[in-house]
């Protein structure tokens, strides 16, 4: 498992990421405090205070660098 902090601070983001994730047959989870949420899941993401950066859970040994591609334009630098 890897995690890596991302901001979505826009409904845009919020819909490319989910659709740049459903690619995979992977589980991805959204980590902001104590809340746990599929990434998968749009109304999962906007629960969440999207103001700051979350954590995001990625749960694949396989295919880590082609994910850690296709995320990096959510990442926090």
């Amino acid at each position: 498992m890897k995690t890596v902090k991302i901001s979505l601070n826009s409904i845009d983001k919020v819909k490319n990421f989910v659709n740049d994730i459903t690619k995979f047959d992977s589980d991805f989870d959204l980590v902001s405090g104590r809340y746990v949420i599929d990434a998968k899941s749009i109304m999962g993401i906007f629960s969440l205070d999207l103001s700051k950066p979350i954590d995001l859970s990625i749960h694949n040994e396989t295919q880590v660098d082609e994910i850690m591609k296709v995320v990096a334009p959510y990442l926090v630098q």
